[in-house]
């Protein structure tokens, strides 16, 4: 179980889904928009999946991925920075992390990661 912290309330935010081809991360990521946009958030969409057919399963080649920019203000752009990554495996982190910004929050399973590949990460 992870640690709590105390809640941040913010005006927008960008959150990035992010796993292998075939794990949802599309479905996933729409969901969430359409449920955000039903509650009256204004929202802005980025599916991200690569172009290989499909590539082996764990590496960075085959990581797909849904960003969607939410706010309450009128949202121009998907963003460039992750304030939140679901990351489904190891190889979601490494494909992702460049555009982590700074204080980012990253949620996993803790199931599916071992120590070192979350520290290699």
């Amino acid at each position: 179980m992870g640690k709590r912290s105390k809640v941040i309330k913010k005006d927008e935010v960008v959150i990035r889904f992010s796993g292998d081809s075939g794990d949802g991360m599309q479905l996933t990521g729409t969901l969430f928009s359409n449920t955000s946009a039903l509650f009256g958030h204004d929202i802005s969409t980025f599916p991200d999946y690569p172009a290989e057919i499909r590539a082996p399963q764990g590496t960075v080649g085959g990581v797909s991925g849904f960003q969607v920019h939410i706010g309450h203000k009128l949202i121009n752009t998907p963003g460039d920075f992750t304030d939140i990554l679901v990351a489904m495996n190891p190889a979601a982190i490494r494909a992702n992390a460049r555009w982590l910004r700074k204080g980012s929050t990253i949620i996993y399973d803790s199931d599916n990661f071992t120590e070192k590949q979350i520290q290699r990460a």
